[in-house]
């Protein structure tokens, strides 16, 4: 879910990506020059809510209508810092539709951290599944020693309130869970975030609450990867140990560290299509939504290509679904904000060509 803020794109960039015209991301930045102060962006999409900030929409069809579990951003006047601290999320509300382009309705508060017993702060990106006649809602929180771990609540509504059990789920760790149930019944979670995410500081197996905050490995060696593991039936559980996420380019070799316009940084989802598993996934620092195919859950997956230009602001982060035999994605920006931190989720269609890949989408109209 976090994204580190201080762009080192030099001022005319940042302008470039205000206006919706840069090939690569940088913060929402108030800088311009005369000649392109009078220029606006023009969105593709518009923000689904607006009464409050929302962003990493992870949508799900429960009984023919949509559900959203967004994050819930809020201003806590904290400056902005490699730790994420100004992303001060303390609830998540779930959002509804019938239809795409039809009321959004906000059905608050579904989880606050205050009801949560070894959590502190920060609730991150969640995701929600259904299953066994009970609603699962996953998300990551810093526990009381500082350290983001995935907890799981229940209810039986898709709308909340959820319950949060006592305890984070054993083995879990960093932020960014996406959980994906398969044609078989079997239930798997994707995980992991660099940077804020903390996913360096697990590279030993154990927390490091000294590591680096923002270290991602030596250039030349494969990168931190996403993890992956498979939900116990009842869905509270890992059933085995978090394996890596095998990204590797055509030629089969792994992803490397350096390789910032490809490799994983956070933000995984993944979705079914024609009998092929399609591991999507932000690449952070460079802001942009990649796939990956692969014949199995657990891959490994083989890069394709970019399928989301960088949005306005710096994160991206999404969901794909297909509702009334059409796929659509969703994914946020800072149109209502400009403001890093406050979000708003939008939806746009998703198209897969004949060949199997994913239609390149640009969230500005030019």
């Amino acid at each position: 879910m976090y994204r580190q803020l201080k762009s080192k794109l030099p001022a005319v960039i940042a302008v470039a990506t205000l206006i919706g015209l840069a090939g690569c991301g940088g913060t929402a930045t108030k800088t311009t020059t005369t000649a392109d102060s009078a220029k606006k962006p023009k969105f593709l999409s518009e923000p689904l809510i607006k009464s409050i900030y929302t962003a990493d929409p992870s949508a799900h069809v429960f009984n023919g209508k949509i559900y959203i579990y967004p994050s819930h951003d809020i201003d806590a006047g904290i400056a902005d810092n490699d730790n994420g601290d100004e992303y001060a999320m303390r609830d998540y509300h779930v959002l509804s539709m019938d239809s795409i382009g039809g009321k959004v309705t906000d059905n608050g508060v579904a989880l606050d951290v205050k009801d949560v017993p070894w959590a502190s702060k920060q609730m991150w990106a969640p995701d929600a599944d259904f299953k066994n006649g009970t609603y699962y809602l996953y998300f990551p929180v810093r526990n009381k020693e500082g350290a983001f771990q995935i907890g799981v609540a229940t209810g039986t509504s898709p709308v909340g309130p959820f319950k949060a059990q006592p305890e984070p789920i054993k083995g879990s760790f960093s932020i960014d869970p996406a959980v994906f149930t398969d044609t078989d019944g079997s239930t798997y979670m994707y995980f992991g975030g660099i940077w804020g995410g903390q996913l360096q500081k697990w590279t030993t197996g154990k927390y490091d609450a000294n590591g680096s905050k923002t270290d991602m490995g030596k250039p030349d060696e494969p990168a931190l990867s996403c993890k992956v593991v498979k939900l116990s039936k009842d869905m509270m559980h890992f059933d085995g140990k978090p394996q890596d996420v095998q990204l590797v380019d055509s030629a089969g070799k792994p992803l490397l560290t350096k390789d910032h316009d490809r490799r994983f940084f956070e933000g995984s989802f993944m979705h079914k299509f024609n009998n092929k598993y399609y591991f999507t996934y932000s690449t952070g620092d460079t802001h942009l939504l990649c796939y990956a195919i692969g014949d199995k859950p657990t891959g490994k997956f083989v890069y394709q290509g970019v399928f989301l230009k960088p949005v306005q602001g710096w994160t991206t982060h999404h969901s794909i679904i297909e509702f009334k035999n059409k796929w659509y994605l969703f994914y946020h920006d800072t149109e209502l904000s400009n403001r890093n931190h406050l979000r708003n989720v939008k939806v746009t269609e998703l198209t897969h060509n004949a060949d199997g890949s994913i239609g390149l989408i640009d969230p500005f109209v030019h």
